[in-house]
C-alpha cells in the first residue's frame, strides 16, 4: 500500500524540483526526505529517481504516479470537506495568505465578519508573494490565500491547485504633477510617458513583469530607476520627481496631491485559491464569503458567485 504522506513528498520533489528545496518547505532534513523517499520507491516496486551526483530526476514512473496523487489528494480535501460539514459549528486554526494591498484593503474587514459569523474559528493571516501561493497550499502551510494577475501577466495554471474570482480593480499611471502630457499624443495612452524615468517593483515579481510588458506593449521599453515594491513608496517617489509607475486601484490609498493618477485600460484581478477538491470545504466557503464582502462594490466582477466544487 502506498503511503499517502510519501506520495506528497513525491508530488513536491516534482514541483519544487530538488529534495533540499522539499526539505525546507516541509520542515524536514533533506536526509530525512531521501529516506522516505526510498521507501516509497519499495512500495512502488519500480524505480522512482534517477540520481546523477547531487541531483535527482523523477522517473518516467514517478511522474505518472504524481497524477495520481494529485488525484489522491484531491480526494482525501473532499472527504475533509464532507467531514466537516457534518460538524455542528466551525472551529480551529484557518490559514489564511495575502499580498500586502488586499491585506491592508481587504483582509481586515473579512477578518471581522468571519469573527461574528464563526467565532470558533481561527484566522492567521500570513503575507506572502503570490508566486509561492501554490506551493504553500499544495505543502499545507496555508488553506486559504489570495492571488493576482494582470492582463499582461495571466496567472498560470498550478497542479493541485483551484481559484475562483474575487475582485478586479484598475491600474493607473503615477505621474508628478503637473503631468507632462505630449500634445502629439492621443489620450492616456502608456506610451506618453516613454521618455520618463520608471519606477516598478522589484525584478521577478509580477507588478515588475506587468510594468515592463505594458510599456512594451506601448511601444517601448521602461527606462527604470527605482525598484520599490511598497505602493505608498512608490507613490512619494512619484510627488518628488523620481520617475512615474503603474499602480492596482488598492494600492492608492491617501495619494499625495503633488501625484496625478490616470486610469488605464489595463487591469489586476484577485482570486481566491485553495487546494483542489477543497472548495465545499465549510471553513473555505466562510472564509471566501467574509472576503466578497469586503471588497467594495466597484470592484467586484460582474458575476461573481459563491465558490462551487467542481462537477
Amino acid at each position: 500500500m502506498l503511503d499517502v504522506r510519501r506520495l506528497r513528498l513525491l508530488r513536491e520533489l516534482a514541483r519544487r524540483g530538488t529534495i533540499v528545496a522539499v526539505a525546507d518547505a516541509l520542515a524536514f532534513t533533506p536526509s530525512a526526505v531521501s529516506q522516505q523517499l526510498g521507501v516509497l520507491e519499495r512500495e512502488a516496486g519500480v524505480p522512482l529517481l534517477e540520481r546523477t551526483g547531487r541531483s535527482v530526476t523523477l522517473t518516467p514512473a514517478a511522474r505518472n504516479l504524481v497524477r495520481h496523487a494529485d488525484a489522491v489528494l484531491e480526494r482525501l480535501e473532499r472527504a475533509a470537506a464532507e467531514l466537516a460539514d457534518t460538524r455542528h459549528g466551525l472551529a480551529g486554526p484557518l490559514r489564511i495568505g495575502a499580498f500586502p494591498t488586499a491585506t491592508r484593503a481587504i483582509v481586515p474587514a473579512a477578518l471581522t465578519a468571519l469573527a461574528r459569523r464563526h467565532p470558533g474559528l481561527e484566522p492567521m493571516v500570513r503575507e506572502i508573494d503570490p508566486a509561492e501561493v501554490a506551493h504553500a497550499l499544495r505543502a499545507g502551510d496555508l488553506d486559504v490565500a489570495l492571488v493576482h494577475e494582470y492582463d499582461f501577466v495571466p496567472a498560470p495554471a498550478e497542479p493541485g491547485v483551484a481559484s475562483t474570482p474575487l475582485c478586479s480593480e484598475a491600474m493607473y499611471v503615477a505621474t508628478p504633477a503637473p503631468a507632462h502630457d505630449h500634445p502629439d499624443d492621443d489620450g492616456p495612452a502608456l506610451h506618453r510617458w516613454r521618455e520618463s524615468a520608471w519606477i516598478t517593483a522589484t525584478a521577478g515579481s509580477l507588478c515588475h513583469t506587468m510594468t515592463v510588458r505594458a510599456c512594451q506593449a506601448a511601444g517601448f521599453h521602461p527606462r527604470i530607476r527605482h525598484r520599490v515594491d511598497d505602493f505608498d513608496t512608490v507613490l512619494a517617489l512619484v510627488a518628488a520627481g523620481q520617475g512615474v509607475a503603474l499602480v492596482p486601484q488598492l494600492g492608492i490609498v491617501n495619494p499625495p496631491p503633488e501625484v496625478v493618477l490616470t486610469r488605464l485600460p489595463i487591469h489586476r484581478r484577485t482570486r481566491i485559491a485553495y487546494r483542489d477538491g477543497a472548495a465545499a470545504h465549510p471553513a473555505v466557503t466562510a472564509v471566501a464569503a467574509a472576503l466578497r464582502s469586503a471588497v467594495p462594490p466597484q470592484l467586484r466582477p460582474p458575476a461573481a458567485g459563491a465558490l462551487r466544487p467542481p462537477a
